[in-house]
């Protein structure tokens, strides 16, 4: 089969497609033939090897070679004792923290992959698994969205964000502020959204406005600023961005969590698959859509899609098309 790896840190010009034996399914697992697989900011960290993914991956070279987390497939082959699924059935799922999805074939345990809709094609199945999961445990299981709420999405061009206005709106959420790029505010109005702000112009947390709830996708500013811009009973919740920002806010979470005024920080911690079924329903009610980037890349291409990744100007999802 075809794969692209990395054998060594250093960011997406250490990506090479190289020809490897077809992996081989466990008793509960399937191996896929994959279709279409995303590109995740957890992939994107990988190349590069910060201090927390080495002290996963591997301290000095990593020690799995393909990352890859969200795909969408056909299952070829099952193990043993698979009893969820059989060959034809097309799934998709988070495989994160075993990777292997820039590949033509992974295997992947039953438990960590959900039916496809017939509807829904491979690219938006692979689309949603990660960045869906955040945004519905972000709003929902830590934030507890209320219709009447007022809510800011930071970094909202992503999947998280997309994924979450759709899933605000569903909840019967209508005043919704999102911050992101000039270039993204129209469109994230499309879906949407109420009001956008131009993180490069101004300061969301200096404007005087505050929120009943803020979901996080970029971790960019201090804890500080973020319980300024909460209303009294307020949360704030993060899904990713900047390790030490990410460290600095789990340190000051028992200090900021004692205020008088009730306003909560919290760090969403990604249940991966848990809320694929949700998503289903929303997809199959038309209530949400998956969006994805109008730049098309194939496996030769992932190099050049984790260098666009990592320029943060995509609008929605970026997704590798393995099979047409």
């Amino acid at each position: 089969m075809k794969a692209v790896i990395y054998t060594e840190y250093g960011g997406p010009e250490s990506l090479r497609l190289v020809d490897m034996p077809k992996p081989t399914p466990l008793d509960n697992e399937v191996r896929i033939s994959v279709h279409a697989v995303s590109i995740n900011d957890w992939d994107y960290a990988l190349l590069y090897g910060d201090l927390f993914n080495r002290l996963m991956s591997g301290l000095f070279k990593p020690k799995r070679h393909i990352v890859g987390s969200d795909v969408a497939g056909i299952v070829e082959a099952a193990g043993s004792c698979v009893t969820k699924f059989k060959v034809g059935d097309a799934v998709y799922g988070d495989l994160s923290g075993r990777w292997g999805g820039f590949a033509e074939y992974v295997c992947a345990p039953e438990d960590a992959l959900a039916l496809k809709p017939e509807r829904m094609t491979f690219a938006e199945a692979a689309a949603i698994p990660q960045a869906g999961m955040l945004a519905v445990q972000g709003l929902i299981d830590v934030g507890n969205l209320q219709p009447n709420q007022k809510l800011l999405l930071n970094g909202a061009g992503g999947g998280v964000g997309t994924f979450a206005i759709q899933i605000a709106r569903s909840l019967g959420v209508d005043d919704i502020t999102v911050v992101d790029k000039a270039a993204k505010l129209d469109r994230l109005k499309s879906m949407g959204a109420s009001h956008g702000i131009d993180y490069t112009k101004e300061d969301f947390t200096m404007k005087g406005e505050t929120y009943d709830l803020i979901l996080d996708a970029k971790t960019n500013r201090p804890v500080s600023h973020y319980v300024r811009a909460l209303r009294p009973g307020g949360m704030y919740a993060t899904v990713g961005g900047d390790l030490s920002r990410l460290l600095k806010m789990f340190l000051s979470m028992p200090w900021v969590n004692r205020n008088r005024h009730g306003k909560k920080i919290r760090i969403v911690a990604l249940k991966p698959n848990k809320d694929l079924a949700y998503m289903n329903a929303l997809f199959e009610s038309g209530k949400l859509k998956c969006v994805i980037d109008e730049h098309r890349y194939s496996m030769e291409d992932i190099p050049e899609a984790m260098r666009y990744f990592g320029t943060a100007d995509h609008q929605g999802k970026v997704v590798i098309s393995v099979r047409e």
